[in-house]
This record gives C-alpha cells, structure tokens and sequence, in this order.
C-alpha cells in the first residue's frame, strides 16, 4: 500500500514536476556551464547504494540559491520515487561514507526507504548534531503508520508554502 501511495504522489506531483523541471533545467542551462543534473550516491533501504538526481545549483548564482531554498533543486528525485529506490517520506538518503560510521543503532534507518520528505528535515530547521538527526530518523522509523506519514505531507506543504520554510508558524 506504502509502494501504491508513493507511485500515486509521484504521478500527480509529476503533472506539474516535468514541465517546471523543464523550464529549470533551460535556465540552468542558459545560466550556468556544465551538466543540468548532478548524480550523487546514497545508500537506501536494507543498506543498497543508488544514485539521487537533482539540479546542478552550485555555479548557478541567484537562480541556485532561489533552487535550493525552495528545494526545487531536488525535482529530479521524483525519477527515484519512480523507481522505487526512494519513498515519498522517510529518511534522509545518506552518504555512504556516512554510514560506514553508523552505529548498530543508526542501522535501523536503513530499514525503509528513504524519503524525500520526513519527520528529522521538518524538524531541522533549527541546526541538528548528527545524533539528534539520527533519532529523529529512528523515531519515524520507530512509529510510522499512514497517520503520521500524512501529518509529515501536510506539515512538508506547509514549509513549502512558507517563506521561512518553517510549518509550525
């Protein structure tokens, strides 16, 4: 059902999605040198390393910074909703240098897939240790249900639409 929802969101957000990042990746290509979009590996669910895609922002100037603030830049992340190496909500993905370092306990935060939205980023807008960051993704994987997964959707919206990115003013 999880798999269903997130296909479902992905589609819809995709109706809008394609032709904006459409419209971006011909500003960043008019803007800035070099490739639109920019692979990086993570490590997913059961520990499987895959490769996100976002938006090149880094030479971009003001059009990147407007990208990564609004968190446009991570669109391309859709592709992995799509095919499954990534959910909607969940986990931040990490680095793989990151979790080589992990304790047994941090493992458990490879237990699901890894979102692009989820309970430790909504709560990040103040500045995180990685320890705290790591339980709150612990906490999520701990309890999440259908309830909570829409409390983060609503509360991500939020943020969203907020120009401080902040949900809870």
């Amino acid at each position: 059902m999880r798999r269903g929802g997130d296909l479902a969101l992905a589609a819809l957000a995709g109706i809008v999605a394609v032709p904006l990042a459409l419209v971006i990746a011909g500003l960043l290509r008019c803007t800035a040198a070099g490739p639109v979009l920019l692979r990086q590996t993570r490590t997913g669910r059961h520990g499987r390393e895959f490769q996100i895609l976002r938006f090149r922002t880094r030479p971009a100037g003001r059009l990147g910074a407007l990208l990564r603030r609004t968190a446009l830049d991570e669109l391309p992340r859709l592709w992995n909703v799509a095919r499954g190496e990534m959910g909607v909500i969940g986990p931040r993905p990490a680095h793989p240098d990151q979790v080589v370092r992990y304790s047994r306990r941090e493992r458990g935060r490879l237990a699901v897939r890894p979102g692009l939205t989820g309970w430790a980023q909504l709560q990040a807008r103040r500045p995180l240790s990685r320890p705290e960051w790591a339980e709150l993704d612990l906490w999520y994987v701990e309890h999440r249900s259908l309830r909570l997964d829409l409390r983060i959707l609503g509360l991500t919206v939020l943020a969203l639409l907020r120009p401080d990115g902040d949900p809870a003013r």
